[in-house]
């Protein structure tokens, strides 16, 4: 079994001992090992070298003028990077309570004088290969994290392709245009950043959220899917039971989405594509479906996607009608502001809309 990674020659071994004596006796023992011995005098001038060069192993003396090992090593195990070099503090047994101190502190052995060359060796090539032994296992255990992540990732892109292979279907079964999921998405991005450089939502909306709500958004008629191609394609005005299997789409697209979702893990895009495909037909004046909600009780991602999916809606061709252009869609939605939509988010759509698709 190895007892260290790489050539022996590249173990670094850190010895910090005020008496000259000491710290040559424990550089020709290290020497002799066929590992690379390193000297400080001093508690400061380690610090400096372990800044340095990371040794890979630390002998440390516990009774030094101005700062003494104790300290050392408190720093040591207090600073991240330097944390797991394995200290071994030297003792006479002249002072007991500083052992106990030096262990509590986070060291991990100690050997005692006067030296003995066969147990200093024995101390140290114990602590280099547990040293070697737990970089591997950090080493392992960062690759299986990366490996689940990996494949959590995995699973999430896999759901949302399904998802949006299922909205394509509830698109074609509307007739909308071929494109619009993609304006939507882009346009729904757009508006959430205009709205973050706002005093009233920067800090409501964060880049996160802007990204999530860019996926999320296309998935908010996910339910017409459900609904019969009759009712969808319909030229004329609807019936009153017509209109209310309409209405199902916002229930139907938020249970499907609930069923995708693992109950034991929150899902920050699953979350909010629930929320959107429940809620972006309830209106700022809570005369909207399925749940009469109003003003900020509907959630603010629906709120955005009420406005963007109106807008893309009207400046888009329907089986029953022609589209419209741009200013002509804002002057129809204006008598809508502050009753079906947040007047606040219309206001920023108006002052934006030459930027969206």
């Amino acid at each position: 079994m190895e007892e260290f990674a790489g050539k022996k020659e590249e173990i670094k071994i850190l010895v910090v001992d005020d008496v000259d004596t000491n710290r040559f006796v424990l550089r020709d023992i290290i020497r002799e090992m066929g590992y690379d011995p390193v000297l400080a005098e001093n508690g400061m001038q380690a610090l400096r070298i372990v800044e340095r060069i990371r040794p890979q192993l630390m002998i440390l003396d516990i009774a030094m003028p101005g700062m003494d090992g104790n300290e050392v090593c408190r720093r040591m195990k207090e600073n991240v990077e330097t944390r797991e070099i394995p200290i071994i503090f030297i003792s006479a047994y002249d002072s007991p309570e500083d052992i106990v101190n030096g262990f509590n502190l986070g060291g991990e052995d100690y050997i005692t004088k006067p030296f003995v060359p066969e147990v200093v060796k024995a101390r140290l090539r114990l602590h280099l290969k547990l040293h070697h032994a737990n970089h591997r296992l950090q080493e392992t255990n960062r690759l299986l994290q990366k490996s689940v992540s990996e494949q959590l990732r995995q699973l999430e892109l896999e759901k949302k392709n399904v998802l949006y292979a299922l909205t394509r279907v509830a698109r074609e079964n509307a007739c909308y245009d071929k494109d619009h999921m993609e304006r939507l998405r882009v346009n729904c991005r757009m508006l959430a950043e205009a709205m973050q450089l706002t005093a009233q939502y920067d800090h409501l909306i964060s880049d996160t959220f802007i990204d999530t709500l860019e996926l999320a958004a296309p998935l908010c008629d996910l339910g017409n899917m459900a609904i019969p191609i009759d009712i969808l394609q319909k030229k004329g005005a609807l019936r009153a039971e017509e209109l209310a299997v309409i209405r199902t789409h916002t229930t139907v697209g938020a249970r499907i989405l609930e069923d995708i979702r693992n109950t034991d893990d929150y899902n920050d895009f699953l979350q909010m594509s629930i929320d959107i495909a429940h809620y972006h037909h309830e209106n700022w004046d809570g005369s909207g479906y399925p749940c009469g909600l109003r003003g900020d009780e509907i959630p603010l991602s629906a709120q955005i996607v009420s406005v963007v999916s109106a807008y893309c809606a009207i400046t888009e061709q329907r089986v029953y009608r022609e589209s419209y252009k741009g200013e002509e869609a804002l002057q129809m939605m204006e008598a809508e502001a502050g009753k079906k939509f947040n007047p606040d988010i219309f206001r920023i759509l108006r002052k934006t809309y030459r930027q969206l698709r």
